[in-house]
């Protein structure tokens, strides 16, 4: 049976749970990180030598990367839908993915250490400033792109994209600050909570 490992809290490890929702994809999940066992064992550090969660073991494969665990699981396991074969359909998918990893990760950054974890080594005014600003540009942007579609990040069906993206989104809307109105957003954060997935590791409290 697929091994998840990592603690249900994290964003990451819970992009992993809501594709295995989506796929019907039964795990046995073990709790490492922070508060659980440490990343720093040696056993651990075998598997994923950055110490960071999740980790995949599915029979003797391991995988680690949070975007390459759920899109290898769609592949392997009857994702089609989540994760299309077509190459400009998934070449969609990859682009919101990417993004999402990179892009508007590295904006909310500092302000959701600053703001929703109260972290004291993110104290710094004018950088929880700018990381508000820049987060919101970045939520304006995807904004836009819920206006273009109507539906989903990738265009009108739920993919592996709204996984990550979700989560993100749901992390927007639990921390506080003084966001701008953005209702595409809005309507898709209901849209995703529709989805049993999304309410039991996305929607569902934690940020």
């Amino acid at each position: 049976m697929l091994k998840i490992l990592g603690k249900a809290s994290s964003i990451n490890v819970r992009k992993v749970l809501w594709t295995c929702a989506e796929l019907r994809l039964p795990f046995e999940r073990e709790d490492w990180g922070s508060g659980f066992r440490p990343t720093q064992e040696p056993g651990f550090l075998a598997l994923n030598p950055n110490a960071m969660v999740p980790v995949i073991q599915d029979g003797d494969f391991v995988l680690w990367e949070s975007n390459s665990i759920i899109r290898y699981l769609a592949s392997q396991y009857g994702g089609q839908a989540l994760y299309p074969a077509e190459p400009k359909l998934r070449a969609r998918v990859d682009q919101w993915l990417d993004w999402q990893a990179s892009d508007l990760n590295r904006s909310w950054s500092y302000a959701f250490m600053a703001l929703a974890r109260q972290s004291a080594a993110h104290r710094d005014a004018a950088a929880i400033e700018a990381s508000c600003q820049a987060w919101s540009r970045f939520m304006g942007i995807l904004d836009q792109r819920l206006q273009q579609t109507g539906a989903y990040v990738s265009g009108a069906a739920f993919t592996l994209a709204d996984v990550a993206v979700g989560l993100s989104v749901n992390r927007w809307f639990l921390t506080p600050f003084d966001k701008p109105r953005l209702p595409a957003v809005e309507a898709y954060y209901d849209r995703l909570a529709e989805r049993e997935g999304y309410r039991q590791h996305g929607r569902n409290g934690t940020v």
